[in-house]
This record gives structure tokens, C-alpha cells and sequence, in this order.
């Protein structure tokens, strides 16, 4: 889970990335949420400055040491109690039934398998407990879906562990979710971002 070379340049770069948009799609990913708040990949903690005062504790799972020292470091300035932690998705550090929410945010690309990730959500989650999400996804274009996959291998050698090919509606579904909300665009905060243009933003309720 440590690749401190992409995790520098990504913590780097990511600024420029919210600046172009990445912001005010967290904005909307968090709007409304409440309560016990359980986020997987938290990364270097941009989603914490956008958690509304209704949510009481953030539990902030990050694996990559690196990033996880720049989030506890975030964590100090956010709006709400957060505590960022060593995890990793698959074995997530939390009880059965014991959040209200859980938030995902361009990690489901990245985890090595999406469904033990996902099923860990599911347990932690409370029965309709909300999973938010926010990722880049594979193109409904055929013709982007093709190039996403040639590319695939380098990419996630490249690019952390990152997949440009991913039908993550279609994991969270199978997964103990129902979507409630998803909304699809593309998103190119610089010019290296075609095969990761595809994003999808929504909520899904746990079943």
C-alpha cells in the first residue's frame, strides 16, 4: 500500500486539480450528510475542509504513510472531528453496523479488488446507511472503453495502482447497494486526464 513516489506527485499535482473543478465536486459529494462518517482512502485529506457540521466524526482510513501524515496534518483544520487512521479497504478498522455514512472518493479505481472493498463498506455501514461516491470510471463510448482497457496495465503500474477501466455502478450494485442518485461527467483538469475523463458522482443506500 506504500508508493511514496506517485503519493508525492499526486499530493503535488492535486492542488491544480481542485482548483479545476475537484472542489466543488466534493462540495457536492458530502452535502447533507450526517452523523458517524467513515471514509476509505482518504489520501491527503482535500475532502475534510467540505464536511457539513451535521456530520459528528470522521474516521479517515488511509494505507499509503505518506499521505496518511499530510491527512492527519488536514485534520487539524477541518470543520468536524476527524481521526485518520491506518487501514486498508479491505479490512477496514471498525465495527459491525457502526457508521451512518461512508464516503469514497477516487479510490474504488485503486483498490486492488472492488468487492471485498465494497462488502467491507457494507458491513461497517448501519441498514440504509449512505455510501457517496465519487470516481472515474469506463466510458459508456466504445471506442474510450477500448482504449481504457490497452492502456490499463501501464497505467496502473504508473499511476499507483489507479484502473482507467472500471465499471464501479455496476460493483456497487452487486454489492449490497442501491444507487439512489448517480450523476455522469467527464472531468480533464490537464491534459494527461483523457483516459480518466469518465466520472460518475452519487449516493447509493445500503440494503
Amino acid at each position: 500500500m506504500s508508493h511514496p513516489v506517485f503519493a508525492r506527485i499526486y499530493s503535488r499535482s492535486s492542488e491544480a486539480t481542485e482548483r479545476a473543478g475537484a472542489s466543488g465536486h466534493r462540495d457536492r459529494l458530502l452535502t447533507g450528510l450526517s452523523g458517524r462518517i467513515i471514509e476509505i482512502g482518504a489520501g491527503s485529506g482535500l475532502s475534510f475542509a467540505h464536511y457539513p457540521d451535521t456530520v459528528t466524526e470522521v474516521l479517515a482510513v488511509e494505507p499509503e504513510p505518506y499521505l496518511r501524515r499530510l491527512a492527519d496534518r488536514a485534520s487539524h483544520h477541518a470543520p468536524v472531528p476527524v481521526r485518520v487512521v491506518d487501514g486498508d479497504a479491505d479490512h477496514l478498522p471498525a465495527e459491525d453496523e457502526s457508521f451512518d455514512g461512508a464516503v469514497v472518493s477516487l479510490v474504488l479505481c485503486s483498490v486492488p479488488d472492488q468487492v471485498p472493498a465494497l462488502r467491507e463498506i457494507h458491513r461497517v455501514l448501519i441498514p440504509r446507511g449512505q455510501l457517496r461516491f465519487y470516481e472515474h470510471v469506463r466510458s459508456h463510448n466504445q471506442r474510450q472503453a477500448r482504449v481504457q482497457d490497452r492502456i490499463d496495465w501501464v497505467w496502473s503500474h504508473i499511476a499507483g495502482g489507479c484502473h482507467a477501466n472500471r465499471d464501479t455502478t455496476a460493483a456497487i450494485e452487486d454489492n449490497g447497494f442501491r444507487i439512489s442518485q448517480c450523476s455522469r461527467f467527464d472531468f480533464r483538469p490537464r491534459s494527461t486526464s483523457g483516459p480518466t475523463a469518465p466520472h460518475i458522482l452519487g449516493e447509493a443506500v445500503r440494503l
